[in-house]
């Protein structure tokens, strides 16, 4: 969901230079897209763009039943059309949403300041996650990799994101996940202490763990150590190995990785492709939209909604 997020975005800023307007209603567009990759079994021709024909993605790999239960609400009925963009009507604040936040971070503040990269993480957890928690996490994280692309430290970018937090109503629970989190750093790393953070489970949970292994490991040598750490424990090991992935590789970067794990990445050549896009789109979109919008072939990558 994450690689359509970033489809999505890609979509949605096409959209902006057409003069249509930038919404974060295009992306639940993007996950319903991604659905079809766990419901066919492979590409039907009807879908445009080009990652949806990536046929590698037509796999379950445990997708959140929350995810699939929210967006498969709008493809019934005759409110489909009012249902996409709307938040979702569970009560969830599974980590699903987090998951997938990281890229709100990733644009550039001249293009989005931190405010508007935690409202559109929060906005489009919720076309799956309805609880005020699980959106409000997904924000902070947003925030957090934003901050850190910027240059700060961690500790700087965890004080960012509680800051942006503080200004919201409903963040008590996040707020005091991430306190506790800095404080069970303090006392070092084991399997024992990212324990005692629960298991991950649910969206404050998820991201208090994360912080937690990528605080108690905090070199660039130690990159492995803390991955290895985020995954030790007995509850949601892959939701709390992606979100500490994610800061981590916004706080040192590609290089960082040992190659030898890099270069297995399932995936590896999409992965990249999709990065290079994101960063022409939003860091040189100008060279790639002339006097009357985004050329044509890129449209054709990327069309606006």
């Amino acid at each position: 969901m994450t690689l359509f997020t970033v489809d999505g975005m890609i979509r949605a800023s096409v959209r902006q230079d057409r003069g249509l307007g930038f919404t974060v209603g295009v992306l639940h567009h993007a996950y319903d897209r991604w659905l079809d990759t766990q419901l066919q079994d492979g590409p039907d021709g009807e879908r445009d763009g080009w990652l949806i024909n990536e046929r590698w993605l037509y796999s379950r790999r445990a997708p959140g039943n929350t995810c699939i239960s929210a967006l498969e609400v709008p493809r019934g009925g005759r409110r489909k059309l009012e249902q996409f963009g709307a938040e979702a009507t569970n009560s969830s604040k599974g980590c699903g949403g987090v998951m997938r936040s990281a890229p709100f971070g990733l644009v550039p503040p001249w293009v989005w300041p931190l405010e508007w990269q935690f409202d559109a993480a929060a906005e489009a957890a919720g076309y799956t996650h309805g609880h005020p928690t699980g959106q409000m996490v997904s924000g902070a994280l947003a925030v957090l990799i934003g901050a850190l692309m910027r240059g700060n430290n961690l500790d700087r970018a965890i004080g960012e994101a509680m800051t942006q937090l503080r200004a919201r109503h409903g963040h008590a629970e996040v707020y005091q996940a991430i306190e506790q989190a800095i404080e069970t750093a303090r006392r070092g790393p084991s399997p024992e202490h990212i324990e005692s953070l629960r298991g991950g489970w649910v969206a404050e949970e998820a991201l208090a763990m994360a912080i937690y292994a990528s605080l108690v490991y905090p070199e660039p040598s130690q990159v492995v150590d803390a991955l290895a750490l985020s995954v030790t424990h007995s509850g949601d090991s892959d939701s709390t190995g992606a979100i500490c992935g994610n800061i981590l590789g916004a706080l040192y970067g590609e290089t960082a990785l040992p190659p030898q794990l890099a270069f297995e990445v399932e995936g590896r050549d999409t992965i990249l492709t999709l990065a290079d896009d994101f960063v022409f789109e939003f860091a040189s979109g100008d060279r790639l939209h002339g006097d009357y919008g985004p050329f044509t072939r890129w449209t054709d990558r990327y069309p606006g909604w």
